[in-house]
């Protein structure tokens, strides 16, 4: 009786750990229960997504939240995951949602896979993502990455004016500091020029009246 007393305990004993474990892994803006993690309608955006879930995972909940996309590897490390619940967040399909695409492509439960369709941008709103392709994907990308290169050439042409206003100041102030220098030296020379034909008209004068 002792034996199965002794037994009973330490069973008790190691769910308690297993519990604790769980409620510690458990990220805070969710609810753990069972292996079912409810994250859905807490407002979350890409950004501020829980970085992991417990590896006992069996169900996510991430519906209606402000979600984009997900985080890449978000969900590889679930071995247990067999639900996952992604409607109600305006998905944006470019470039960005590669790895959810991926990921819904691998998966049998074809409803979620209905319930991810696409909120932006305009020409694929509605549209299932996991109906698209890669190349309806990345076209999506190359207006961002053109706005990108547009943008660049723009700061590049703004940075060279600038380099060549300040390079003109600079060779115009170089300038007038030559003219002035050479003006300072023109007005140096007068003036000595000046003083030596003073000097010698007194000597003239002086000589002049000792002869008188």
């Amino acid at each position: 009786m002792w034996c199965f007393a002794l037994v009973l305990k330490v069973v008790l004993s190691l769910l308690g750990s297993e519990m604790t474990v769980a409620q510690l892994s458990c990220p805070e803006v969710c609810s753990c229960a069972a292996g079912v993690v409810d994250c859905s309608k807490r407002g979350l955006t890409t950004a501020s997504l829980p970085s992991s879930f417990p590896p006992y995972t069996t169900e996510l909940h991430l519906n209606d939240n402000h979600l984009t996309a997900l985080p890449n590897g978000l969900l590889d490390s679930l071995p247990a995951l067999r639900l996952v619940a992604l409607h109600g967040n305006p998905w944006s399909c470019d470039c960005g949602i590669l790895y959810l695409r991926g990921w819904l492509l691998k998966q049998r439960d074809n409803n979620s896979i209905r319930n991810v369709s696409c909120s932006s941008p305009a020409h694929l709103r509605g549209r299932v993502l996991a109906y698209l392709s890669e190349h309806e994907l990345l076209e999506s990308c190359r207006y961002w990455l053109c706005n990108l290169a547009l943008a660049s050439q723009i700061s590049l042409f703004i940075f060279i004016a600038v380099q060549v206003l300040l390079l003109a100041s600079v060779i115009l102030f170089l300038r007038r500091f030559e003219l002035l220098t050479q003006e300072a030296r023109r007005t140096a020379a007068e003036s000595f020029t000046a003083e030596d034909d003073a000097t010698r008209s007194d000597e003239y004068a002086i000589l002049k009246d000792r002869r008188l």
